[in-house]
């Protein structure tokens, strides 16, 4: 276990009726660990509120402790769940396309193959906030050498959102770090713009905007036409009712989050944990708004990543999934 911080879900007192079916009358448990964690991010980020939600609910359900710990984000939890170092994280296609083809900066050359696709989270909007006293308003107002703030090293926002503010021909001053760090540093003057890679609502924009007056800037449709010709997104709008700041949707583009699994584990321990997470939505969504995406019908969206047979066999039996043998993971 590394020595980043953890924070451990808290299980609820009542299991989901479905779940606890499950748990009680599957008898098979062989080689089921005694406990498990999932990698996150930073704290203030999407990721972690959303991963330790779901860690809380699984371990309730199947009687199994659990919880979240922080960590660097997409690439360090590939990294993490590929040796077995975690059981279990989230890590965006982008970055789990990276890393499979042997491309991740933690261990450059080295395939992640041993890290497989759990279930589908939602997608990662890509956005940018300023203050309003900055009066940046738009992407072509953020001025030239801009001390821009991309989230944790190594993180989705970190490997695309430098990439796409270049595309876009901004010269800017690169930062790094968590997200309710870099949220004190705007606050403070020390950043001029946070460009976030995280479901909405991002936890640093939400308190933002209570403690402060923001501009949430969206992309223009020349900027977004720009950004989806060039790198692994789709066009989002991130909905009105999101932020208090924002009177309109605000355009942007968007990359879809799943969660991982070491494709090690059991067959009957992931499929209990999907299980737990796809059969109960709103349960999902009490834990974080985000989870309003996280449906057993965007299956497909994972084609990239083989899966975890546990998934797999989830996905095939209950959500009317065609997962082949060619995407699911074999030990042979």
């Amino acid at each position: 276990m590394t020595a980043v911080q953890k924070i451990v879900a808290i299980a609820a007192t009542t299991i989901l009726t479905t779940s606890a079916a499950f748990a009680d009358g599957h008898a098979d448990r062989t080689g089921w660990p005694e406990s498990f964690t999932v990698g996150t991010g930073s704290q203030g980020g999407t990721y972690f509120g959303y991963g330790s939600g779901w860690a809380g609910i699984v371990s309730a359900a199947l009687g199994v402790n659990g919880g979240a710990e922080v960590t660097g984000g997409p690439m360090q939890n590939m990294a993490l769940v590929h040796t077995g170092e975690l059981a279990f994280g989230m890590t965006t296609m982008g970055p789990a396309a990276e890393s499979i083809a042997g491309g991740n900066p933690i261990a450059p050359g080295l395939p992640m193959t041993n890290a497989c696709a759990m279930f589908p989270m939602y997608q990662t909007p890509f956005s940018v906030t300023a203050l309003a006293s900055s009066g940046i308003k738009s992407i072509s107002d953020i001025p030239a050498g801009a001390a821009i703030g991309f989230g944790p090293a190594g993180s989705t926002s970190d490997t695309y959102f430098p990439r796409m503010m270049e595309e876009l021909g901004v010269d800017f001053d690169r930062r790094n770090g968590g997200w309710s760090d870099l949220g004190g540093q705007l606050q403070d003057g020390l950043l001029d713009v946070i460009a976030f890679a995280a479901g909405v609502p991002v936890p640093a924009v939400s308190q933002l905007e209570v403690q402060t007056e923001i501009n949430i800037i969206e992309f223009t449709e020349e900027e977004q036409a720009k950004i989806s010709a060039a790198f692994p997104v789709a066009n989002f709008d991130i909905a009105a009712d999101s932020y208090t700041t924002l009177t309109a949707p605000a355009r942007s583009v968007s990359m879809w989050n799943f969660a991982i699994a070491n494709c090690e584990l059991p067959e009957s321990f992931v499929y209990g944990v999907v299980d737990a997470v796809m059969s109960d939505n709103e349960r999902m969504v009490t834990a974080h708004r985000a989870a309003r995406s996280s449906l057993p019908e965007f299956w497909d969206r994972n084609t990239v990543m083989p899966w975890h047979p546990g998934a797999a066999k989830w996905f095939n039996e209950n959500a009317g999934a065609t997962i082949g043998a060619d995407m699911i993971h074999s030990s042979n």
